[in-house]
């Protein structure tokens, strides 16, 4: 059973930093990342990473964020820096596992940025 837990997230002040942690369990994960949505907005893409370390970003966190991976204890992480209010949003961690490659989400985790 695969099972993803969040944890991290909470309230700060703008040009602050928080890091979001995601363990995954129950699967091999070949891509991990984490998403983003804010009350109104779709869910986006905030950054990704494969098991062999390539990542990519949302142009509005390049330079802020930085995705990372321990392959093995499966986890995955997001270090944010420079915080600003228009990050604020519920965060989930997405994983795929390897064949039949199926996308799990995390419950999700409230990161608040105050201005």
């Amino acid at each position: 059973q695969v099972q993803l837990v969040e944890s991290g997230g909470g309230l700060v002040q703008a040009g602050g930093s928080l890091r979001l942690s995601c363990v995954a369990s129950g699967s091999i994960f070949i891509s991990m990342g984490w998403y983003r949505q804010a009350p109104g907005n779709q869910r986006e893409l905030v950054a990704h990473i494969t098991s062999a370390g390539s990542t990519n970003y949302a142009d509005s966190v390049k330079g802020r964020f930085t995705i990372s991976r321990d392959n093995a204890k499966n986890t995955v992480y997001l270090q944010m820096n420079s915080l600003k209010p228009e990050d604020t949003a519920v965060y989930y961690c997405k994983c795929m596992s390897s064949y039949p490659y199926r996308d799990y989400w995390g419950q999700g985790t409230q990161v608040t940025v105050s201005s």
